[in-house]
């Protein structure tokens, strides 16, 4: 006897929790492939429930959980009578195949990180994504893990547990002391068959970039570049969020089929995790087979960058000013260099004013340019374009300048002024140097 078809699962519509929204900066439109989104005034998603089509995205990317499924009371009696059957029959719809893939997703447990150094001297973003780790670690209910490999690197491990690992995996031999792919290679991928991590994550450095291909191609697994959020879903899936198609939209990538689950994150992406300066853990120490002779790549000369010190790394900075097209000539980012000067701080550029050739390329804040989390940012005619805003919407505080009051920018600003920049710029560089001055002045007459 045939048996009964079971009902379709209702998909349902996207809804907005109350009270829950952080106006992010219209993530959830961007994800939406459908248009079924638009925002209000105070930077809020609204649902237009006869273009929704339940596809989930715009849950899964929001940073804050604000939206949630909405079914029908008829669609809450459909869920609730196949919840029913599942209960009743759960092996039955069971697939073979798929159980032979969960069998072999379940035996891979732990979030690692690894941690990068050059000259035993750590990269920041190995704490950033420490961070991140214990809060995907904490999710999955595993434990997050470092990854270290170099020569003479052990007191690595030992700041990795301040940052919350509570495991080191350690590699310490000469054969590691510069960086090479093939050994680096060998040792990861040596790790991870032995140990099968659900998670890696590295950063996007260019070493990182490099690492991270090299041994998701050896595994034969997912990687997904320069994410800008990771998540966990309820089926232990790593929702990896990254700009695409030029910054235009965000998406959010699952390695459903294959683990590990890798991805790269740029450094000043994710916020630097509190130090616990007595923390502990345990290190598992490991050898690789892996002789000098054997390796075709060899370091004939190490060349120091310290002849471009003078360089100004704006991924560091704590205050930037940025222009865009809005400041209409290369000339004019001088009003932008004089309020970088008076705030200490350093001038950056949006991709169409680096296009248009009035600031270097490594002045590009944005997808293609650097991530930067500064204390002040101040952008100067920059309409806020998706591209953008994921590479400077995690400073502390925005100041946004535009003659434009719909200009997206302001959706992801701290305060907003609408008007001429060539006025308000100006303006707020010489009240700043006469707050200078007047200090100045207080403190020569107490002195005397």
């Amino acid at each position: 006897m045939e048996r009964e078809k079971k009902p379709k699962r209702p998909r349902g519509r996207a809804g907005l929790i109350p009270d829950k929204c952080i106006a992010c900066g219209a993530r959830c439109q961007s994800a939406c492939s459908v248009d079924a989104i638009e925002m209000n005034a105070k930077g809020e998603p609204v649902i237009l429930i006869d273009k929704c089509i339940g596809c989930r995205k715009c849950v899964k990317i929001c940073p804050a959980e604000a939206l949630a499924m909405v079914y029908t009371t008829e669609e809450q009696e459909i869920l609730r009578q196949l919840d029913q059957l599942d209960r009743e029959a759960p092996s039955e719809d069971i697939d073979a195949e798929e159980a032979q893939l969960a069998d072999k997703l379940a035996q891979y447990k732990g979030v690692w990180v690894y941690i990068e150094s050059t000259d035993c001297v750590p990269a920041k973003v190995s704490w950033e994504l420490l961070g991140v780790g214990g809060q995907l670690a904490a999710s999955l209910g595993t434990e997050l893990c470092a990854v270290v490999i170099g020569s003479h690197v052990e007191a690595l491990c030992a700041e990795a547990f301040a940052y919350g690992a509570v495991k080191a995996y350690l590699i310490d031999a000469p054969t590691f002391q510069y960086y090479r792919t093939a050994p680096y290679l060998e040792a990861v991928y040596s790790l991870v068959q032995k140990y099968k991590p659900e998670v890696v994550l590295m950063g996007a450095t260019g070493l990182g970039r490099d690492l991270a291909g090299a041994v998701a191609t050896r595994l034969g697994t997912g990687l997904t570049a320069d994410c800008t959020g990771l998540a966990i879903d309820e089926r232990r899936h790593l929702l990896q969020t990254r700009p695409a198609f030029g910054g235009n939209i965000m998406a959010t990538i699952l390695c459903e089929r294959s683990r590990p689950q890798m991805a790269t994150v740029r450094p000043h992406v994710m916020p630097m995790p509190a130090r616990k300066q007595d923390a502990d853990g345990v290190i598992v120490r490991e050898e690789i087979m892996l002789k000098e002779e054997d390796i075709f790549i060899k370091i004939l000369q190490v060349v120091s960058d310290a002849a471009h010190s003078e360089s100004i790394d704006i991924a560091g900075a704590e205050f930037i000013v940025s222009g865009g097209r809005g400041m209409m000539a290369k000339e004019n980012f001088r009003l932008l260099q004089e309020l970088a000067e008076e705030l200490g701080g350093v001038v950056g550029a949006s991709r169409s004013a680096v296009d248009a050739g009035w600031m270097p390329v490594e002045r590009q804040v944005g997808q293609t340019g650097k991530t930067v989390r500064p204390k002040i940012y101040i952008a100067c005619g920059i309409s806020g374009a998706i591209q953008h805003l994921v590479g400077m919407q995690d400073s502390d505080l925005i100041i946004a300048i535009n003659r434009d009051r719909e200009a997206p920018i302001f959706e992801v600003a701290t305060y907003g002024i609408v008007g001429d920049l060539f006025q308000i710029v100006p303006a707020i560089t010489e009240s700043i140097r006469a707050l200078k001055a007047k200090k100045l002045k207080q403190g020569t007459i107490c002195q005397t």
